[in-house]
């Protein structure tokens, strides 16, 4: 019995023990996942559209012979710029010179009756009255020498057409511009009547840019600023452009017209811009995006573009910190690209907190650790930062 009495208190440990064992440990409080958010705030943001649209010259001519003959000199050089007024071909100038010079001497001629008949009649002016001759014989001297004066104006008008065709021999550059290649080669046969042309010169700088303006944009675009949604970004209507490898374009234009009607085919309205082109970097015929200044939305959202994800029916989305710091998925509508941003159309409000990293690491529901991103932060994410 004492025995027994003895080992009670070794048997009680050893029960303590052994229930000590079977307890389960507390759980650890979890641990939040951090991440960083931006809060929204709407700011003012000039809309512009993207629009496609083709360069075209300032200016054309076509250089084309205004008299027959075969061409006997080139002064040019194709690809090369030319001067309004700088002599391009030479057509046979011998049969216009010979032309030219007979209608002087009939000229001449005409001149010399007209003193001739003037003369004769100055004679007959003091003669009449004393009827020393006949009233017919007068008559007949007048008329002689008003003919012999229309004979001089016949004769310079003579001259003068062919002072102009063997001036036409002489084909110059109606317009300052580059030179395309030659159409037409020394000893060919030229008439004013041909359909092709010696060569064309265009005008690149300035150059025109057209772009296609939707009519559906059109009205949106007169809706909005009726409503105040977007103001006039005052008086000046500039144009910037994107080229087709997506650099742009230096210098800015200007718009100076849009058709007054719609294309009934593609819905669209043509909006021209004039470009400065000192480098003549731009050629008719290039592709390329006029970018238009809408106006000015007072009340514009802009995210990052880190910020933004998609589902798989492609519509964007974006996770945002409620005031539990819980994750919430929101559905946007994005505008266009700004830098390395986007603006948001509808979908988000002035005040929200959108998550900008550790968009791989959470879920809907899920408590954070939400910590507002500093500037360098915003930085940092904006180049790339998906963590």
């Amino acid at each position: 019995m004492k025995q027994i009495i003895a080992l009670l208190p070794v048997l009680a440990g050893s029960m303590l023990i052994l229930a000590a064992c079977h307890q389960k440990p507390k759980a650890a409080p979890p641990v939040l996942q951090d991440v960083n958010f931006i809060e929204v705030k709407t700011q003012s943001l000039t809309v512009h559209s993207d629009l496609p649209g083709r360069t075209s010259a300032y200016e054309i001519a076509e250089v084309r012979p205004q008299v027959n003959g075969i061409v006997t000199e080139r002064y040019f050089n194709e690809g090369r710029d030319v001067k309004k007024g700088q002599a391009l071909f030479l057509i046979n100038p011998a049969p216009y010179k010979a032309t030219y010079d007979a209608n002087l001497a009939q000229l001449a001629r005409a001149e010399a009756q007209e003193k001739t008949a003037a003369a004769k009649l100055e004679r007959y002016k003091a003669l009449a009255p004393i009827q020393a001759i006949s009233r017919q014989d007068y008559d007949d001297a007048l008329a002689t020498q008003r003919s012999a004066k229309a004979d001089i104006a016949q004769a310079k008008a003579n001259v003068e057409r062919s002072a102009v065709d063997l001036g036409y021999t002489r084909v110059t550059s109606p317009i300052t511009g580059r030179i395309g290649r030659v159409l037409t080669t020394v000893g060919a046969l030229v008439t004013t009547t041909q359909n092709s042309n010696m060569a064309i010169v265009t005008r690149l700088d300035p150059i025109y840019v057209d772009v296609n303006l939707p009519t559906v944009d059109f009205l949106r675009l007169r809706r909005e600023l009726k409503a105040g949604s977007l103001k006039r970004n005052g008086n000046d209507a500039e144009v910037s452009l994107i080229l087709d490898d997506g650099s742009t374009y230096n210098h800015k234009g200007r718009l100076a017209l849009s058709e007054v009607n719609a294309d009934q085919q593609t819905s669209t309205i043509i909006v021209r811009a004039v470009f400065p082109n000192p480098e003549q970097l731009l050629l008719p015929g290039m592709f390329v995006y006029g970018r238009i200044d809408e106006g000015v939305d007072p009340h514009s959202i802009l995210i990052p573009q880190v910020a933004l994800f998609r589902n798989n029916h492609g519509d964007p989305l974006v996770y945002i910190v409620n005031k539990e710091d819980q994750i919430e998925v929101r559905p946007i509508k994005t505008g266009e690209a700004v830098g390395n941003n986007w603006a948001v159309t509808s979908g988000l409000n002035n005040g929200d907190h959108v998550l900008i990293t550790g968009l791989q690491k959470v879920n809907i529901g899920d408590k954070v650790h939400a910590i507002k991103a500093s500037p360098e932060d915003s930085a940092a994410t904006k180049k790339g930062d998906k963590a």
